[in-house]
């Protein structure tokens, strides 16, 4: 499982023109996952993201976590995180867990991010998503688990 975390003003994701998960401060998460992953995976990965110190403190230092800063999280699913391009010029999604997997352990890994007493937005899983952000830092963390 991998997730791509970027430090965002803000950030929304739409659908067929309209607006399906909307933050201000938080962390925009992009989630890929394998077909080895387990529930296991996402709750390390859930953990390890909830309390990752990459927001100021009143010392400008990256030292407070998301629930520190009173943040959200919109996390959008993504399976070309799982892309090989070794091949050629064409990626390859054969590492991406199948749909039915990828779809129930990304709405585990949301349920035990919302554990953490933080407000998760979402995308919508499988859709042909729009995604937009102001990145603040720019801040972006790969994290895999």
């Amino acid at each position: 499982m991998k997730i791509v975390v970027q430090r965002v003003k803000q950030a929304k994701v739409e659908v067929e023109g309209k607006i399906v998960g909307e933050i201000e401060t938080g962390f925009l998460v992009l989630v890929g996952i394998t077909h080895t992953d387990t529930k296991q995976n996402a709750a390390y990965l859930a953990k390890k993201l909830c309390h990752l110190r990459v927001f100021e403190d009143e010392n400008e230092k990256m030292n407070w976590d998301i629930q520190q800063v009173n943040g959200k999280l919109l996390i959008v699913s993504q399976f070309t995180l799982y892309a090989n391009c070794k091949g050629g010029n064409r990626p390859s999604f054969t590492e991406a867990a199948k749909p039915e997997m990828a779809e129930e352990l990304y709405e585990y890994f949301c349920e035990q991010c919302s554990k953490y007493g933080i407000e998760v937005q979402k995308g919508i899983f499988g859709a042909h998503m729009q995604v937009s952000l102001v990145n603040d830092g720019p801040v972006t963390i790969t994290i895999t688990g």
